[in-house]
C-alpha cells in the first residue's frame, strides 16, 4: 500500500460519511467499504464504516489522526439499579460478546428497555436511542432521564436538543444523522424491525457509531428486510420468544379464534362482490399471491371503470367479512362477559373503530388522537376508571399498559407481527393475573386465510 510521506493520513466526518485523506488513490489495498472520491482527493464510505476503517488502519500500523470522532466517555451511574433477570444478562453478554453489535430479540413486557440502559452503562459512550413514534419518544426520555445523572436530549417532536444522551425518532434520524451522526458512539435502534426501510436505513449508514444495539419482539420482516441488519447493526445475537418466558417472566395466556357467521344478507352481498373482484382478476390474469399481484391489480383498476368496480367491489367484500354484525354481536358479550377485565378492542381500520365506539360507548386511540387525550385514556385504563378501549393499529407497540388481560381481535392485517404485538400488549405479569386473546373470524371468507397466516408465530400454538 502507498501512503505519500508528505500528507498525513486523516479521518474526518462529512455528511453522514467518513473520508481518509492522505492515503494514495493508486494505494495497493482499498479501505474497507471506501471508494475513491475524486473530488476531496480521499477515500469516502457510508459513517457505517468508521469502525472497520480504524481497525483497518491499526492492524496496518499506519498513524492517523481522527478528526471523525465526535463522541465521548462518558462517567455514568443508573441512578436505581434494578436487578436484571437472568435473561436480561445473557442478552447483555451476547451482545456485548458480539463487540457491542447485534440485535437483541425479547417479547414485549420482558425489559428490552433495561438491557438498553445496561448497554449504555457498560460501554459509556455518547449514546442516540432511535424510537419510532412520539409516544415512544416521550416514554424512553424519561426512563433515561430517571435511570442516569445526567440531561437526556431530544431530537424530534418539535424539540432539536442533542445531548450525550439523546432519544430521537426515526424519522428525526433520517433528517438529522448526516449532521448528529459522529456525536454518537453507541446507537440504540428502539423496535429494529422498523429500520430497513430505505430511508431509516440511509439514517443508520450514516451514523458513525461502532457500537449498535437493535431491540425488538418481531425481528421478521414480510419483505425480508431483517437480511439487512447484519450490515445496519448486527445479527441476532439473542433471543427468546413468548412460549419460553411467560409464566415466569410473562402471565399465563391462551388464544380463542371464533368463527363467526355472515347473515343471509351479509352472505349474498359478499359473493356478489367478491365474484366481480376474483372475475376482474381472471380477465387480466392478475395472480394476487405473487409479490407483484396488488399493484398490477391497483394498476389494471385504475384504467378503467370496469377496473375501478372490481376495486370497489374488493373493498365492500372485505369490509363485509371484517365488520360483519355477528362479530359486533359477540363483540358486546365479551365485553360483558369480561366487564370486570381492562380490555383493548382491536380493529383493521378506524371507520370501524368509531362505529364500535359509537355503539358500546368505548374511547377511541387512533393516531388522530391528540397526546394529552391519549395519556388520559390510557390512565384511567389503567386505574380501572374505563375498562375496555378501542383502537385500530396505533396500540399495536409501545404502549404500556400491565392492566390489560383481554384482546379482542375484530379484524387486522395478515401480518405476523402485528398479531405478535396485539398478543404482547395484554402479556405484561402482575400478580394473578391471566391473559386471553379472542379472534373473531368470518367463516367461509377469505379473512379465514389471513387469520391462518398471521397465526404463523409459535405463540399462537402455546398451550398450557
Amino acid at each position: 500500500m502507498t501512503v505519500p510521506a508528505a500528507s498525513p493520513l486523516r479521518l474526518r466526518f462529512d455528511a453522514g460519511t467518513v473520508c481518509l485523506q492522505g492515503l494514495a488513490a493508486d494505494a495497493a489495498a482499498a479501505p474497507p467499504g471506501c471508494r475513491w472520491d475524486g473530488r476531496v482527493g480521499a477515500w469516502r464510505a457510508p459513517a457505517l464504516a468508521y469502525a472497520p476503517l480504524v481497525l483497518w488502519l491499526r492492524a496496518g500500523g499506519f498513524g492517523y489522526e481522527d478528526e471523525a470522532r465526535a463522541y465521548r466517555e462518558l462517567e455514568l451511574g443508573i441512578a436505581a439499579q434494578k436487578q436484571p433477570y437472568p435473561y436480561q444478562r445473557e442478552a447483555l453478554q451476547a451482545w456485548s460478546a458480539h463487540a457491542g453489535r447485534g440485535v437483541v430479540v425479547l417479547p414485549t413486557g420482558t425489559g428490552k428497555t433495561l438491557v438498553a440502559t445496561l448497554a449504555i452503562e457498560a460501554k459509556r459512550r455518547s449514546t442516540i436511542v432511535v424510537v419510532p413514534t412520539i409516544d415512544l419518544l416521550g416514554q424512553w426520555h424519561d426512563v433515561l432521564s430517571a435511570e442516569f445523572a445526567a440531561p437526556v436530549g431530544i431530537v424530534g417532536g418539535g424539540y432539536h436538543e442533542p445531548a450525550d444522551i439523546t432519544v430521537t425518532t426515526y424519522d428525526s434520524a433520517y433528517l438529522h444523522m448526516e449532521r448528529l451522526g459522529n456525536r454518537f458512539g453507541l446507537v440504540i435502534f428502539d423496535e429494529c424491525h422498523h429500520l430497513p426501510g430505505p430511508s431509516y436505513a440511509t439514517a443508520a449508514r450514516s451514523a458513525l457509531a461502532p457500537f449498535r444495539l437493535g431491540l425488538t419482539a418481531t425481528p421478521e420482516r414480510e419483505d425480508g428486510g431483517e437480511a439487512l441488519y447484519a450490515e445496519l447493526v448486527g445479527p441476532v445475537v439473542y433471543r427468546r420468544d413468548i412460549t419460553e418466558l411467560c409464566g415466569s417472566y410473562l402471565c399465563e395466556y391462551e388464544t380463542r379464534r371464533i368463527e363467526v357467521e355472515l347473515s343471509p344478507a351479509e352472505r349474498q352481498e359478499y359473493e356478489q362482490a367478491r365474484a366481480l373482484y376474483l372475475g376482474f382478476l381472471r380477465q387480466h390474469g392478475i395472480q394476487m399471491s405473487s409479490a407483484q399481484g396488488w399493484t398490477e391489480f391497483i394498476m389494471h383498476a385504475a384504467r378503467s371503470a370496469e377496473g375501478r368496480v372490481a376495486f370497489l367491489a374488493y373493498r365492500h367484500q372485505r369490509t363485509l367479512a371484517m365488520t360483519a354484525g355477528g362479530k359486533l354481536d359477540l363483540c358486546e358479550r365479551l365485553l360483558h362477559a369480561h366487564r370486570r377485565d381492562r380490555m383493548i378492542v382491536f380493529t383493521e381500520d378506524n371507520a370501524t373503530v368509531y362505529r364500535i365506539s359509537r355503539r358500546f360507548l368505548l374511547p377511541v386511540i387512533t393516531h388522530q388522537t391528540k397526546v394529552k387525550e391519549r395519556s388520559r385514556i390510557l390512565a384511567a385504563l389503567a386505574s380501572g376508571e374505563i375498562g375496555a378501549v378501542v383502537t385500530s393499529k396505533v396500540l399495536n407497540e409501545g404502549v404500556d399498559v400491565p392492566e390489560a388481560n383481554v384482546a379482542i381481535v375484530l379484524s387486522g392485517s395478515g401480518s405476523v407481527r402485528e398479531h405478535v404485538q396485539r398478543l404482547g400488549r395484554i402479556l405484561r405479569k402482575r400478580e394473578g393475573k391471566r391473559a386471553v386473546l379472542y379472534e373473531l373470524v368470518s367463516t367461509g371468507t377469505a379473512e379465514m386465510r389471513v387469520s391462518t397466516r398471521r397465526r404463523g408465530h409459535s405463540a399462537y400454538r402455546h398451550t398450557r
